[in-house]
C-alpha cells in the first residue's frame, strides 16, 4: 500500500505555524525568519515531503532533492549519532539550493530489496547512504543511474565514492593511550563484522597490542549487538576481566561503564573504558568518558559536495576520503604505575 504524501499542512499542524508561513519557507519566500525557515525545511525533509520541481528543474532535468538512505536501526532514538550527521547534511545542502529527503529503510526492505521511494519515484537527482547496509542492498543502489556517495561505511565489492572517518589510526591512538598509561591486559567491545567502521577500529586496535607485544585474548573481544544491528541491553563478560575496554562507540561505552558498575566495579579504579565518536553519551557517563572525537560535521561537508559535484558531473569521481579524528581526554582512564 502507497504511503500517504506528506502536504504543507501536516508540516504546519506538527510545529503549530500557518500553511501560509510554511508555503513561504519552503518556496524561500519573504515574510519568515531564516531561523524559522531552516526549522520548518529540516522538519519538512524529516517527514518526507516530496518538494515539488519549479519550472527551470523540470526543463534542466533535476528535481534539487538529494535522497538521505539510512536503515532504520540507526535512527531508533532522537540522540542517535546519524541524527546528528542528518542534520547536518540538511543544513549543508541548503547552501546548494538542495533539499534533503530521509528515506528510512526497513528490516523488511534491506531483506527484499525495496529501494526507496524518492528513488522509484525518480524525485531525487542523488543518493547519499549514511551506515552500513547489506552489500545485496547496496550492489542494488549502485545499478540505479544515479549519483550515490557512501558515507561512514565502505563495501570491497564496489568502487563508490566514500567519505569515512580514520577508524583505523583512530582506535589505534586511543589504543595506545591505555597502553601508554600503564595498561597490558585490554579487551575490545564491538560486534566486528557488523559494519565496516566496527571492524576497522577493531584493527587499529589490535595493530597497538601487536607493536608493543600485548597478547590479544580472544575472550576479551566481545560482541555489541545482533546480527540485525540491535544494540544488546547487556554484554556477555568473561568471569576474568581486563584492566581496560576499547568501546567501538560511546553508546556502547556508556552502556558498558553502567553494567560494570552494576556488578560493583568502580570506573575508572578498577576498569578503564573508552569509547569512540564523541558523542553525548561519553559526557553523560559518570565518569565522562575519554574518547575519539569524530569530525561528523567536516564528513558530512564532504559528502554534500562529493554528490553535488557528481550530479554536476556524471564522470566526476572522488574514492575514498578520510577525515582524521582527535583524542578527548576525560576521566575514565586509570594510569597504572
Amino acid at each position: 500500500m502507497k504511503k500517504k504524501s506528506v502536504t504543507m499542512s501536516d508540516i504546519a499542524k506538527t510545529l503549530e505555524v500557518s500553511t501560509v508561513t510554511v508555503s513561504k519557507a519552503l518556496g524561500d519566500k519573504d515574510g519568515v525568519s531564516e531561523e524559522l525557515r531552516t526549522v520548518i525545511k529540516q522538519k519538512a525533509s524529516e517527514m518526507g515531503y516530496r518538494f515539488s520541481c519549479s519550472s527551470k528543474s523540470a526543463k534542466d532535468g533535476f528535481s534539487f532533492n538529494i535522497s538521505i538512505v539510512v536503515a532504520k536501526h540507526f535512527i531508533k532514538d532522537a540522540s542517535a549519532f546519524y541524527w546528528v550527521m542528518y542534520r547536518y547534511i540538511i543544513e549543508l545542502l541548503q547552501k546548494y539550493n538542495y533539499y534533503g529527503i530521509l528515506d528510512v529503510v526497513s528490516e523488511s526492505d534491506e531483506a527484499n530489496l525495496v529501494m526507496p521511494g524518492s528513488v522509484t519515484d525518480k524525485k531525487t537527482d542523488g543518493i547519499i547512504v549514511l551506515g552500513q547496509l547489506p552489500n545485496k542492498y547496496v550492489n542494488e543502489i549502485e545499478k540505479l543511474d544515479i549519483p550515490v556517495v557512501f558515507l561512514d561505511f565502505y563495501s570491497g565489492e564496489n568502487r563508490t565514492d566514500t567519505i569515512l572517518s580514520d577508524s583505523f589510526f583512530g582506535s589505534y591512538m586511543i589504543t595506545n593511550y591505555l597502553i601508554n598509561a600503564g595498561h597490558k591486559s585490554i579487551g575490545f567491545v564491538g560486534s566486528i563484522t557488523s559494519t565496516s567502521s566496527i571492524q576497522d577500529r577493531y584493527l587499529g586496535f589490535y595493530k597497538a597490542l601487536l607493536e608493543k607485544g600485548l597478547p590479544l585474548n580472544e575472550k576479551w573481544v566481545i560482541g555489541d549487538r545482533s546480527a540485525d544491528g540491535v544494540m544488546f541491553k547487556k554484554f556477555e563478560l568473561p568471569d576474568e576481566l581486563p584492566t581496560a575496554f576499547v568501546c567501538n562507540c560511546d553508546e556502547t561505552a556508556y552502556a558498558l561503564v553502567n553494567q560494570l558498575k552494576n556488578s560493583g566495579y568502580l570506573i575508572p579504579d578498577d576498569i578503564s573504558v573508552v569509547g569512540y565518536d564523541n558523542h553525548i553519551y561519553s559526557t553523560i557517563s559518570t565518569p565522562r568518558i575519554t574518547t575519539v572525537d569524530v569530525d561528523s560535521r567536516q564528513m558530512s561537508s564532504e559528502a554534500v559536495e562529493t554528490i553535488i559535484k557528481k550530479i554536476r558531473d556524471r564522470g566526476y569521481s572522488r574514492g575514498r576520503t578520510l577525515v582524521n579524528g582527535k583524542l578527548i581526554i576525560r576521566d575514565s582512564v586509570k594510569k597504572i604505575k
